[in-house]
């Protein structure tokens, strides 16, 4: 509506403002040249009753009739605007007066008729001079008329004030009547302008409603063509934009419908491709652990064998090998893992230094092995957060470090920020170091700085990722400061924990050589003979007498013929759709006690980690590394209450399983 009012307002105004300027000029022009002629005809008739009054008191003047020229003045009084009359001699001595005169003007020695405004009394003074019959003022001596001299003839002067009364009425009345006819001019100009710009305005606001509907989508919309408006062409136009706007729509429609349709075919598709890379994921990391946990197994029971210099340089090799391939495949279960959302947070308070000993004690041989200087200065920090993925972080930056570190020092330090919520840790190399258009690039998967050919020596490229996927999932952030050839510095802050929180820390525990009682009888539950062959064979060399099983039925019937084990290893996912904790459920009510047993698993996430545990059961996960296993049979047969409460000694945090 406001918007319909404006261009019809602003249509008249231009339909009217011409007209109001002509008519108003017209009128000002005829109104200056009436007002003019008023002006002079007003003068001209003052001068006439002037002298009227002149010729009237000549004959008391010559007589010095008194009586009769106070009767010509009250008889002039009857002129209207006229308020004072008075008679003077030639000298200049009043003989007569009416009226009320006011006027301070005096009158002149001259011949001549002479007026003047007299502005305080607000009224016109003419003097008029009374000469005697038959004499001319051509004729007479200015000079002596002047000087004072008698002037023959002359009788006296009439002085007469007039009221501007008569004139200020004429000038207004013709103002009022300049005033209505100019109205009228107007008015009648502006009907006349209405009329012939109504063709205008109309098309212009039937074409100025359409502009919302057509912002608000709705393109249907069309202005009736007229051959009679001006505008024809402009509505034509309009017509045909709007209709071009329309098939532009809707062939933007289709355009869009053709590519949803497409994007969602491609999303489908990539759904079932997600699908069945997990699926494939899942699979081949069961099937991969599991040779690469039996082949861990030998290489550990070859360990214990005698061999010469030679087949030890070749056990070696092979060893680093299938650290290497485990490693990898330890780094892609965690991504895996972190991309599926399956890592669990336990946040306990714990002294940052307990985790420091492990990390020394973890990565001290490596830098000694190196020729490097690993410092971790000693803290009294107790921090808020999950110790073990923690300790996952500070073992990927300082293996990164010390990898990237040809000579010199790691340096690992914590202290205190002010304010006293947060603790800064930070690891210190003189390495390489990273130029700062890699800064970014270096937490992507598969990016390794200074490593083309891709050696193993130099970690796989998933080290800082995964450090970046720990820290978020724990809320904080890594910081990277580094240039090329002035070594790295990464820090990142952690909560600290309250003053006088104190709370067991179960940290992954380390891979020491423990000396295993002789004699005792282990049974594995293995349906992979690979892998039941290699843990068999490992746990005899440490002095087991080993029964294998490669299914429940043959594990009962082991218990039957020859009684229960003093251990328990078994895989978690058996023959014939039986899982570990059942058969180690079966096996224990066989044997009438708790049989001191752990599981092992191709497939590790929280839920089947807290159901075994839930059952008094440890889960490993393959391929299980040989110091792991040893640690935690020990534990089983020497701390038998260990099989009724379950290890929560797991290997989350990057534990070297």
């Amino acid at each position: 509506m406001k918007l319909m009012l404006g261009i019809r307002d602003r249509m008249l105004l231009a339909a009217l403002l011409p007209v109001a300027l002509v008519a108003l000029g017209l009128v000002a022009a005829l109104m200056a040249l009436h007002v003019n002629d008023l002006q002079t005809t007003h003068q001209q008739r003052l001068r006439s009753v002037a002298q009227q009054v002149a010729v009237a008191s000549r004959l008391g003047l010559a007589a010095q009739d008194r009586d009769q020229l106070n009767a010509v003045a009250s008889s002039a009084l009857r002129e209207r605007e006229l308020r004072a009359v008075t008679i003077l001699n030639f000298d200049g001595r009043v003989l007569a007066s009416e009226g009320q005169p006011v006027a301070s003007v005096r009158p002149a020695v001259t011949h001549l008729a002479g007026q003047q405004w007299d502005a305080a009394a607000e009224r016109d003074v003419l003097v008029q001079p009374v000469w005697a019959m038959r004499v001319w003022p051509e004729h007479l001596d200015e000079q002596a008329l002047t000087m004072g001299v008698r002037v023959p003839g002359l009788l006296g002067y009439v002085r007469l004030e007039f009221a501007d009364n008569w004139l200020a009425e004429r000038r207004n009345e013709a103002l009022l009547a300049g005033a209505a006819v100019a109205l009228v001019g107007m008015l009648i100009g502006g009907l006349l302008a209405l009329r012939l710009a109504r063709g205008f305005i109309e098309p212009v606001v039937r074409m100025s409603r359409m502009v919302k509907p057509i912002g608000d989508g709705d393109l249907s919309v069309r202005e009736p063509e007229s051959s009679h408006t001006p505008l024809r062409e402009l509505q034509l136009g309009l017509n045909q934009m709007v209709q071009g706007l329309e098939v532009g729509r809707d062939q933007l429609e289709q355009r869009v419908a053709e590519a949803t349709r497409v994007l969602r075919a491609k999303m489908d598709e990539a759904e079932q491709a997600t699908l069945a890379k997990s699926r494939f994921l899942a699979a081949a990391t069961h099937d991969l652990r599991q040779p690469a946990h039996a082949l861990g197994m030998f290489v550990e029971r070859l360990r214990q064998l005698t061999h010469d210099t030679q087949a030890m340089q070749v056990l070696g090799n092979l060893e680093a090998s299938v650290q290497s391939m485990q490693e990898l495949l330890d780094a892609l279960l965690d991504i895996s893992r972190f991309n599926a959302n399956a890592v669990p947070v336990q946040v306990h308070p714990f002294a940052l230094n307990e985790l420091f000993d492990k990390l020394r004690s973890a990565m001290g041989s490596a830098a000694r092995d190196k020729g490097l200087r690993l410092r971790i200065r000693p803290t009294g920090a107790w921090l808020m957060t999950d110790a073990g993925q923690l300790q996952r972080i500070l073992l990927n930056l300082v293996g990164n470090a010390l990898a990237y570190t040809p000579r010199g020092t790691v340096l690992v330090s914590c202290r205190l920020l002010s304010g006293g919520s947060l603790a800064r840790i930070q690891v210190w190399d003189s390495g390489i170091g990273i130029a700062p258009e890699h800064h970014e690039a270096v937490f992507k998967d598969y990016f390794q700085v200074d490593n083309p050919a891709r050696s193993n020596s130099k970690g796989l490229g998933l080290g800082l990722h995964i450090v970046d996927l720990t820290a978020r999932l724990l809320g904080m952030s890594v910081q990277l400061r580094s240039n090329l050839g002035c070594g790295s510095r990464f820090t990142i802050d952690v909560p600290l924990a309250k003053s006088g929180m104190v709370a067991p820390v179960q940290l992954p525990p380390e891979s020491l050589p423990l000396p295993m009682p002789r004699g005792l009888v282990a049974m594995v539950l293995e349906d992979d003979r690979l892998s039941r062959e290699a843990v068999a064979s490992l746990l005899g060399g440490w002095g087991f007498e080993v029964r294998s099983a490669e299914s429940l039925a043959v594990a009962l019937q082991l218990i039957e013929d020859q009684g229960s084990p003093d251990v328990l290893v078994s895989d978690y996912r058996l023959a014939d759709w039986v899982n570990g904790m059942d058969a180690v459920r079966q096996l224990r009510a066989a044997a009438n006690r708790p049989i001191p047993a752990c599981l092992m698993s191709g497939t590790r996430t929280p839920a089947l980690v807290q159901a075994a545990r839930d059952v008094g059961l440890t889960l490993l996960q393959k391929p299980v590394r040989p110091a792991k296993l040893r640690a935690l049979v020990h534990r089983l047969v020497l701390e038998p209450g260990l099989a009724q409460k379950g290890d929560e000694d797991s290997e989350e945090g990057g534990a070297a399983i």
